[in-house]
């Protein structure tokens, strides 16, 4: 399969950055695309809304459903997946794209923003996958996708906040289990994380500390997500894949097209080595 036309993906935090660079790539072929996200009036320090992106698929070519989903609330998150299969008529993809991020050491996390990261990485991505395992359990090539990183234990990733941390590899956890509890429905669970830093509102989490121009742009991770979700799902299970890795073992030669700034070096992401 080399096209997403006609599946229905259902795309957590999609109302701006990566979710929503993801969207609009399923789009381009054809897909159906739940918007799932908080977000459903403009942010005043935040751009796009469940409703902007939802425009943007459609003018893309896609079919759109926008709805606000805080995914931490189970019975709000299974109205979703049902509101989206009864209109597309099954769901075959969820993207675990959601996620809160505090970088800071121990004694500087709030507990609220302890809860948030856990709430959201952790809870979110584990009752989202749970919601919709009935209906990839139908599809013919049913996919999930978290992004989230590889699971190196080393404690260099962990001493610097230990919280965010936990929180991501919580998301990557669920990987290494669900892919083996669901290979025997066919379910393929992934994982997908860039090399570099992506230039999206999340940098200014980081404190200014990383430029624009020292990332690569949303779209390298959209387009090594429609790789690996164009794949058969009982042959590409249980990865922790790199965006440029995909790529590359895709054809893709040109990665600079991906790079906010082609001329300068580029900053490399958490959890890689």
């Amino acid at each position: 399969m080399t096209s997403l036309a006609g599946k229905t993906l259902f795309i957590t935090g999609a109302s701006r950055g990566i979710g929503e660079a993801i969207a609009l790539r399923a789009a381009a072929d054809g897909a159906n695309v739940i918007i799932a996200a908080k977000t459903d009036r403009p942010h005043p320090k935040l751009p796009g809304t469940i409703h902007s992106v939802s425009e943007a698929v459609e003018n893309a070519g896609g079919k759109a459903l926008p709805l606000q989903v805080d995914i931490r609330d189970e019975q709000a998150v299974a109205e979703a997946m049902q509101k989206g299969a009864d209109r597309f008529g099954g769901i075959d993809i969820l993207v675990n794209n959601a996620s809160a991020i505090y970088l800071a050491p121990t004694p500087e996390v709030p507990i609220k923003r302890f809860d948030l990261m856990f709430g959201v990485n952790v809870r979110g991505t584990f009752v989202c996958s749970q919601a919709a395992y009935p209906y990839l359990k139908q599809s013919d090539n049913g996919h999930i996708l978290n992004l989230s990183p590889p699971l190196n234990m080393k404690s260099e990733w962990f001493a610097p906040h230990v919280a965010y941390t936990m929180a991501k590899y919580g998301m990557s956890m669920c990987v290494l289990g669900m892919a083996e509890e669901f290979r025997s429905d066919r379910i393929a669970v992934n994982a997908l994380w860039p090399r570099t830093v992506i230039a999206t509102a999340a940098l200014a989490m980081l404190g200014g500390k990383i430029k624009p121009e020292n990332c690569r742009k949303p779209e390298i991770l959209s387009d090594a997500a429609h790789a690996i979700l164009t794949r058969a799902a009982d042959q590409a299970t249980g990865n922790f894949y790199i965006d440029d890795e995909v790529l590359t073992e895709a054809g893709v030669t040109d990665l600079d097209q991906y790079a906010v700034d082609p001329d300068q070096e580029l900053a490399v992401d958490l959890f890689i080595d």
